[in-house]
C-alpha cells in the first residue's frame, strides 16, 4: 500500500508542476512588462499619432537614433543622422537607410523601442517605416521615413531621448517578397 501511496503523490506532484508551468507561461508577458517598467527597458511607441500640438519654442530635447540588425539580417541599416534637437510640439522627420546586399528578395520587419520608458507615451509616430513590412530586390537601397512628434506633456526631467530600431529578417515567414516583385514589376 505505501508504494501505491507513494507513486499516487508523485503523479500529483507532477500534475502541480505542469499545472504551475503552464500558469507561468500565461504570466510571462505580464511578467516581461512589469520587468522593463522597473528597469526602464523596451519603451514601446504607440501605433500612428494623428493629433496636432501647438510648439514649444522654449524647450529643446535631443532624440538620438539607434539601428542595429537582428542575428540572421544581412542588411545595411542606419539613420541618416545620430540626433537631433526638436522642440516639443514641432513634427520632425528622420530618414534610414537599407541596402539589401545578397543576390535574393528579402523581407524586413523594424521593432522599435524608446528610451527612458517612462517617455515612450509621449513619443508620438505619426509616419514609420516600422509599421509595414520593407521588401528590397537583390542590391536595392532605399530611404525610409519616420516622422515623429514630442509630446508638450514630455517630463520636464527629460531632455534626451533614444528612437532605437532592430532590423529582423522576416523572409522565410511572411512570403510577401513574390507580390512585391510582381507589383514592382508592373508598368
Amino acid at each position: 500500500m505505501s508504494e501505491a501511496l507513494s507513486t499516487r503523490r508523485l503523479v500529483i506532484r507532477l500534475c502541480l508542476v505542469v499545472v504551475g508551468m503552464f500558469g507561468f507561461g500565461f504570466a510571462l508577458v505580464p511578467i516581461y512588462d512589469v520587468m522593463c517598467q522597473a528597469f526602464g527597458i523596451n519603451g514601446k511607441t504607440a501605433g500612428v499619432y494623428e493629433g496636432s500640438q501647438a510648439v514649444d519654442e522654449q524647450r529643446q530635447v535631443r532624440v538620438q537614433f539607434l539601428a542595429t540588425n537582428a542575428v540572421d539580417m544581412v542588411w545595411e541599416f542606419r539613420p541618416m543622422a545620430d540626433e537631433v534637437a526638436v522642440h516639443p510640439g514641432d513634427s520632425t522627420q528622420m530618414l534610414f537607410i537599407a541596402h539589401n546586399p545578397t543576390d535574393k528578395p528579402m523581407t524586413a520587419q523594424a521593432i522599435p523601442s524608446v528610451a527612458p520608458s517612462k517617455a515612450a507615451a509621449y513619443f508620438h509616430k505619426t509616419e514609420c517605416f516600422c509599421f509595414t513590412q520593407q521588401v528590397l530586390q537583390p542590391g536595392e537601397r532605399i530611404e525610409m521615413p519616420v516622422r515623429f512628434i514630442v509630446d508638450r506633456d514630455l517630463p520636464a526631467d527629460v531632455r534626451h531621448l533614444t528612437l532605437a530600431y532592430t532590423l529582423f529578417d522576416v523572409t522565410a515567414r511572411m512570403p510577401p517578397v513574390a507580390q512585391a516583385t510582381l507589383t514592382r514589376a508592373a508598368p
